[in-house]
């Protein structure tokens, strides 16, 4: 089985930070999101893995690199415009061949991993092949994850008649049900004959739920099953947040960095080596990275601060700081996002007022 990870898209919910870094290099837990899909991957025994990529495609590349850090092969399959996920299965043709594959949104946190679903789908394809069963159900052309959700509309979604799916439906205005389709599939070659099948959407994109459609009106079998644990799409900061606080509830306590004796740590927190604690709290889950400074400050619980950042005389809790964010004096920030190079600080100069530099598509809540 190979593996195909989507990671073209240009995160313009996660704007501004997607400006200037690729929604899937965004960290959860200092690590980037695109990192968790891959590691699943591996985990399940995926050895040969496309990445589909666009325009931020040199960026990907650096951060991902050839694969051997997880102990795949990666190949890069470029996307010229974002024309839909279908449309992404057309363009790995070549690159898959012959083979059954799972599909992976890179912007998707999954609680489950892949390796259960990946064995339940051998299982089944095996099962319908064995000649000993004179019974044996019908084996599957395609295999989804469903998860109930509070807002369908946003999502593909499934409609079932007792446990057989009968109509999938794309961002519906009323849902069928509330069963969301998650960002993870996995085919036989027949959606390839499904894919070419398809006409674009009014949304001028070759829709993945069109070709998962066109298989079951020709009465290929469709599984699916309901997640076990979260699923998390994170291309919005407040879904971005959630995805860090879960990431962080499963990291090992470790100290690799410098923590003075007036400096406390306590619960399971990370200090990457380098990093320095002086004067200051620290209360996990967290993680601090490598060469971070923290002075004076008191860094609360599901807070992320990346490599280099620089915090004094301030309060963080549940928070992402990206690399080289500088905090000075900040009195209160939580619930926040905060990208690469940014500084925060009280410049204490008259008159008394806030001051901004800020670009397109920021977002500001004052006190």
């Amino acid at each position: 089985m190979k593996g195909l990870i989507l990671s073209g898209g240009k995160g313009t919910r996660l704007r501004p930070i997607t400006h200037t870094s690729a929604k899937q290099l965004v960290p959860v837990a200092n690590k980037p999101i695109l990192f968790y899909g891959i590691e699943d991957m591996a985990e399940a025994g995926i050895t040969e893995v496309g990445l589909i990529v666009g325009e931020t495609a040199e960026e990907v590349r650096a951060a991902v690199g050839d694969g051997s850090r997880w102990g795949v092969e990666i190949t890069y399959l470029p996307q010229d415009e974002p024309l839909g996920l279908a449309h992404c299965v057309a363009i790995a043709r070549d690159f898959l061949g012959d083979d059954d594959f799972v599909m992976y949104l890179g912007d998707n946190l999954l609680q489950q991993g892949l390796t259960g679903l990946v064995e339940r789908f051998d299982r089944d394809r095996l099962a319908a092949a064995a000649p000993s069963l004179e019974h044996a159900p019908p084996s599957p052309s395609a295999h989804i994850l469903l998860c109930a959700v509070p807002d369908p509309q946003r999502f593909g979604v499934a409609e079932l008649d007792g446990d057989r799916i009968v109509r999938l439906v794309e961002k519906p205005v009323e849902p069928p049900s509330d069963l969301a389709m998650v960002g993870v599939y996995l085919f036989t070659p027949a959606i390839h004959e499904a894919v070419a099948a398809i006409s674009p959407s009014a949304r001028g994109e070759l829709e993945i739920v069109d070709a998962i459609q066109w298989l079951i009106d020709r009465g290929h079998a469709v599984h699916h099953e309901q997640i076990s644990g979260w699923w998390l799409d994170t291309g919005k900061k407040d879904s971005l947040l959630e995805a860090n606080r879960r990431a962080l509830e499963s990291i090992e306590p470790r100290i690799d960095g410098t923590v003075d004796a007036s400096s406390e740590v306590d619960g399971r927190v990370v200090v990457e080596a380098g990093a320095v604690l002086e004067g200051s709290t620290v209360r996990g889950p967290a993680i601090i990275g490598a060469g971070a400074r923290i002075t004076g400050s008191y860094i609360g619980p599901f807070t992320s601060v990346g490599e280099d950042a620089t915090i004094t005389g301030s309060e963080v809790e549940n928070s992402v700081l990206l690399e080289r964010v500088r905090l000075d004096g900040v009195p209160r920030l939580v619930d926040s996002l905060i990208g690469r190079d940014t500084e925060v600080a009280r410049s204490g100069r008259p008159p008394k007022a806030t001051r901004l530099l800020l670009g397109d598509h920021c977002s500001v809540d004052l006190q």
